[in-house]
């Protein structure tokens, strides 16, 4: 081995140390932190104050806590699946650009769940998804395009465009510039 493979390797093993005393400790050392807003555990004997809690969050705005809401009612773990609710959640988070919402409304649409399927609504919300940083929004977007009609997907372009030019316009009269003018 050269010396800049053990440089690298002996700076992983410094990297990786604190994890795997961790995991010796008995702790799961792949586990990563939850970032999510609301601690809704089908386990959990607060569940009530914990539903409580996340739907204040949710009511207040907060997109993150609509989502998991959003979640919660889609998966059905801890309380009767509710495709309506959850596509209210999915609906407010996602207009605030919440991709993973964004990712969910656009497969109910696409695949009809709590909703009629409309493959043009799904194409162009799984569209804004993938734009928001939905990784798997484009294949999925890609998917409902081969079950369009073409004067269907025309429509969602120009729908898409459309959503386009006015977010371009709204970045050019907040401060003055052009959204394609170099950064001050």
């Amino acid at each position: 081995m050269n010396r800049t493979g053990r440089a690298l390797t002996l700076g992983c093993l410094l990297l990786l140390q604190p994890l795997l005393a961790h995991a010796q400790a008995g702790g799961n050392s792949l586990l990563i932190p939850a970032m999510g807003r609301c601690t809704l555990d089908p386990q959990a004997q607060e569940q009530a104050e914990a539903l409580a809690a996340c739907q204040k969050a949710a009511d207040e705005g907060d997109a993150e806590a609509q989502y998991e809401l959003g979640e919660f009612y889609y998966e059905g773990k801890g309380a009767p699946r509710d495709l309506n609710q959850a596509l209210s959640y999915f609906e407010k988070a996602s207009l605030q650009g919440h991709a993973q919402a964004q990712f969910k409304l656009g497969t109910m649409f696409f695949h009809g769940e709590g909703v009629p399927a409309n493959n043009v609504q799904a194409y162009i919300v799984l569209k804004m998804a993938a734009v928001n940083g939905a990784e798997d929004a484009l294949d999925t977007a890609d998917e409902v395009a081969e079950h369009m009609q073409r004067d269907e997907l025309e429509v969602a372009t120009q729908v898409l465009g459309q959503i386009f030019r006015k977010y371009l316009m709204e970045l050019q009269s907040a401060d003055g510039r052009s959204p394609f003018s170099p950064l001050p």
